[in-house]
């Protein structure tokens, strides 16, 4: 069982138990067991059943929640989960999915008006029954008819991570038990898009039946929507369409480029064919005049006999690489190894989960020769951000700790909250004794475009501002981006050098690809950032990269490949684009 999935029934009891009034102390000792599960660098289950210990070491896990692991490794659920989900009707969990609406404002529903689907939430809304509830007017329902609207856009759709999560997972679980020559994912989780709809697996053999029955025997299918000779399909546990594609090896790699896609890559690339006397499918290239196959072993060989350079899966989107590729470049897009720090992270000073020292000490192990440690400012109360006095004190310890680390470089940073009118959470003298500001917004999500982009553009005005952090706020499939003009956002960030964070955290992908596409075009630096808050976040890194590689940048693009000298001239504002 994978993290994810081990994580979610914790979640679910503590999301039930909320919405039963339970006692928020229990509430809140699952909460802290499902992110720690869920956030663990190790497959947690696994080291239940082989190496409790492992387990037991991690600080928040107890032998409470070590011997509800057991009963789910078991049966598959534990006692305390379905006792619950007797109590409660099994829809009102498919509420969570509305964005912005928690499991309080859910029991209220359910208690006060029978409410227990999402149509009936939308019915009531409509109606003008929620706004005789507490702290529930006009504006809400009319919010949350909107939240509904945006769930429905996006139902069917899952964050990249759990997509390549379970890909990995599958194609693992093949290449162990099933006699496969060949094995990779395709789809949209291969190009490292934000969102995925399926799974594609492509598998080339010699005894597909055994592959077949493999993988449609994988101990997470809950139910097998198509099984063939050469192909299946399945739903997972997490509710994920997963496909499998089995090939002879002639053809493995036209399949792998014809599912990679994009269909609007794939269309332009069968037309060139067409032209050049060609036709192109998931079986190879054909030569129209003799129907020979002239390309179809190596995915490579496809774009090369159409007089085309392979490019990378990221920028297949028919956005101008076709053409580049005809006239022989194909972009030098950044990679994962080029990345030398993280400019946004924090510590057991605000909500972080570890020390000053730990994150340090987990960057140098990473490789990176220099980090920014940057904490919540105070007026995000809840994640005990730092005041003034508190920030200065927390500089003494990064120093401390820098010190005490000679082998890396500590940035004494903070991540300073945009206020409504536009101006920053902390006064001037305090920001100037720091290396990095990074400048996000984390609360009135809900102002007009306008009232949110000047917002935002008079933040960035500000002299001291180096990074606009997540700059439109969206969690992927939980919340819409704010409204705002993000031209004039990056425009006004480039006049006033300062940078356009990627941030990494699967959740987020913000700044998203186009967007960044147009900063790069805009002459915009961006920063690639996990957002860690904890080490094992530091893990997410490639989730950025790979949004940028989509944008097509380069190094040069993303402030934190470079050295540390040129990195602090760029903080400085001595230096932005060469």
């Amino acid at each position: 069982m994978e993290n994810r999935d081990l994580a979610q029934i914790f979640k679910e009891i503590a999301d039930l138990l909320e919405i039963l009034d339970g006692n928020p102390f229990r509430i809140r000792s699952f909460q802290r067991a499902a992110q720690l599960i869920d956030n663990a660098s190790f497959n947690i289950a696994q080291a239940v059943s082989e190496d409790v210990q492992k387990v037991k070491a991690i600080q928040g896990i107890g032998g409470g929640t070590i011997s509800k692991i057991e009963e789910i490794l078991q049966g598959g659920d534990c006692d305390e989960h379905r006792k619950l989900l007797e109590k409660v009707p099994g829809s009102l969990l498919e509420l969570l999915r509305v964005p912005n609406l928690g499991p309080k404002k859910i029991g209220l529903f359910w208690k006060e008006l029978g409410i227990t689907t999402v149509e009936d939430l939308e019915r009531a809304a409509r109606a003008g029954r929620l706004r005789g509830l507490p702290k529930m007017g006009e504006k809400s329902e009319a919010k949350i008819l909107k939240a509904v609207q945006g769930m429905r856009s996006t139902e069917k759709r899952y964050r990249l991570d759990d997509g390549r999560e379970v890909s990995q997972s599958l194609m693992g679980y093949l290449k162990e038990n099933a006699p496969v020559l060949r094995i990779a994912a395709a789809g949209s989780s291969r190009r490292w898009k934000e969102t995925v709809g399926d799974i594609d697996i492509l598998v080339s053999c010699r005894q597909p039946p055994e592959v077949i029955d493999c993988f449609v025997h994988h101990p997470d299918v809950v139910d097998v929507l198509a099984q063939g000779d050469t192909k299946a399909s399945v739903v997972l546990r997490r509710g994920l369409q997963a496909d499998l594609r089995v090939l002879e090896d002639d053809y493995f790699g036209a399949a792998l480029q014809y599912f990679t896609g994009s269909k609007e890559h794939n269309v332009v690339l069968r037309e060139r064919a067409k032209r050049m006397g060609y036709k192109i499918n998931e079986y190879g290239v054909i030569r129209l005049e003799d129907g020979k196959k002239v390309a179809g072993k190596e995915e490579d060989e496809m774009y090369r006999v159409l007089g085309l350079v392979p490019m990378p899966p990221e920028i297949r989107e028919n956005r101008g690489e076709i053409e580049e590729s005809e006239q022989g470049r194909v972009p030098d897009l950044v990679e994962v190894s080029d990345i030398r720090g993280d400019l946004h992270m924090h510590t057991t000073a605000s909500d972080g989960r570890d020390s000053i020292e730990a994150m340090a000490r987990a960057a140098l192990e990473k490789g990176y020769r220099y980090i920014a440690i940057t904490d919540h400012s105070k007026a995000l109360a809840m994640t005990g951000g730092l005041d003034e006095e508190q920030l200065l004190e927390h500089c003494r310890n990064i120093e401390q700790v820098n010190a005490a680390i000679p082998e890396i470089t500590i940035l004494k940073g903070i991540e300073v909250d945009i206020l409504a009118d536009g101006q920053l959470d902390l006064r001037d003298d305090a920001l100037e004794q720091l290396d990095v500001v990074v400048a996000s917004v984390h609360s009135r999500f809900n102002l007009s475009r306008d009232k949110m982009t000047g917002r935002i553009c008079r933040a960035l005005e500000h002299p001291l501002v180096n990074i606009l952090g997540h700059p439109t706020g969206r969690l992927l499939t939980q919340r819409d981006p704010y409204q705002l003009d993000i031209e004039e956002v990056i425009r006004t960030a480039v006049e006033n050098r300062v940078c356009l964070e990627i941030n990494a955290h699967p959740a987020r992908l913000d700044l998203k690809d186009v967007h960044c596409l147009m900063a790069r075009e805009m002459g915009a630096l961006i920063s690639i950032n996990c957002d860690s808050h904890d080490t094992r976040m530091f893990r997410y890194l490639p989730y950025g990269v790979h949004t940028a590689r989509r944008a097509w940048l380069s190094s040069d693009d993303v402030i934190n490949t470079y050295p540390l000298e040129r990195l602090r001239k760029v903080l400085a504002k001595q230096e932005y684009r060469n």
